[in-house]
């Protein structure tokens, strides 16, 4: 399977599906205390999160040069929220037309993210001192927690955490995982299918578990699964040049493209 623009687009709609679902069932909590909306433009999709004003919950993804001359309706959506966003631009979507439109608005290309693939195959069991599995319901605090202390945020968000991500458990197509040492959860991943797509949406490991070969094992479970749901490709991301970015290009995923992230100077 080699890079294409076709191919490309796969690896962008399967991230675009995967967060429209996510942001969907957020949103879908009673209340929609989050304050989620979704709005598309042509073929561009726009995010927002009133209460997690992060970048990755306020984010257009899916644009291009069609999208260029609606750019003004994309921000407007976010100047009535009062919110701010940044837009992903993917390669294959790159025209001058868009850059220059971005750049007449304020925004400049402030770093890049990686997007990988591979085509999914099976994996042997990893050795005996990790054991990875599904997580069922009732330890979804369990994820909560190792999502926590591996990506450094505080304990006290545990409950956020856990309220966001429960409603995706028994939702088509979500799939979380975590890896225990003798006996002790020490991280966790999670996958979400769709279309014979399998994305890989997120991993962490404990920082005292850290290269001891968890994240592979929790990569290689998840392909492993995507196989065997009949999927005919598996996408991931992670930060250029990045740990994340190594363990996947261990785990056969190639490098599909880097796309530029677009802030508001």
């Amino acid at each position: 399977m080699y890079i294409s623009k076709e191919l490309a687009d796969l690896m962008e709609k399967s991230e675009i599906d995967y967060m429209i679902d996510r942001m969907k069932a957020i949103r879908e909590r009673p209340g929609n205390p989050m304050g989620i909306d979704i709005q598309t433009f042509g073929g561009a999709a726009a995010f927002y999160s009133q209460a997690m004003p992060w970048p990755q919950f306020n984010t257009v993804k899916g644009i291009g040069e069609q999208e260029a001359e609606r750019l003004d309706e994309i921000l407007d959506f976010y100047r009535r929220r009062q919110g701010r966003c940044q837009f992903e631009v993917v390669p294959s979507k790159s025209h001058p037309k868009l850059l220059k439109a971005l750049f007449d608005r304020g925004y400049y290309q402030a770093g890049y993210h990686a997007t990988l693939y591979r085509e999914p195959r099976s994996f042997e069991a990893v050795g005996d001192h990790i054991t990875v599995r599904e997580l069922t319901a009732d330890e979804m605090d369990l994820y909560a927690e190792i999502h926590c202390l591996g990506t450094g945020l505080p304990i006290s968000g545990k409950r956020y955490i856990a309220d966001n991500n429960i409603v995706l458990y028994n939702r088509d197509g979500w799939k979380f995982y975590a890896a225990w040492v003798n006996g002790r959860p020490v991280g966790v991943g999670v996958m979400y299918i769709q279309d014979d797509m399998s994305s890989l949406t997120f991993a962490t490991t404990l920082e005292e578990y850290r290269n001891q070969g968890i994240q592979q094992a929790l990569l290689e479970k998840r392909i492993t699964e995507s196989h065997r749901n009949g999927c005919r490709i598996v996408v991931g991301q992670a930060a250029y040049a990045s740990t994340s970015h190594r363990n996947m290009e261990r785990a056969g995923l190639k490098l599909g493209y880097t796309r530029g992230t677009w802030v508001q100077a």
